[in-house]
């Protein structure tokens, strides 16, 4: 199974940026995505952000992975 994680940019140098979300930190690749600034919110998959998001649907898409997770609701 793949998950895509959605993530706040803090920092880009180059191709690279810094994203966060609930305090967790991770390097993540620009190269596929276009004109991204810190603060906006990217999806990142295995290492790579794959597409850029507004803020409302990165809430609600984290929201409803946090809803998932603590039910306990995951595939095996």
């Amino acid at each position: 199974m793949c998950l895509a994680v959605p993530m706040r940019v803090v920092t880009i140098e180059g191709d690279v940026a810094i994203c966060e979300i609930d305090g967790v930190r991770r390097e993540a690749n620009l190269m596929m995505v276009d004109a991204v600034a810190i603060n906006d919110y990217v999806l990142i998959h295995a290492g790579f952000a794959i597409e850029k998001l507004d803020e409302d649907e990165a809430e609600e898409t984290l929201r409803l992975m946090r809803e998932v997770l603590a039910q306990g609701i995951l595939p095996e």
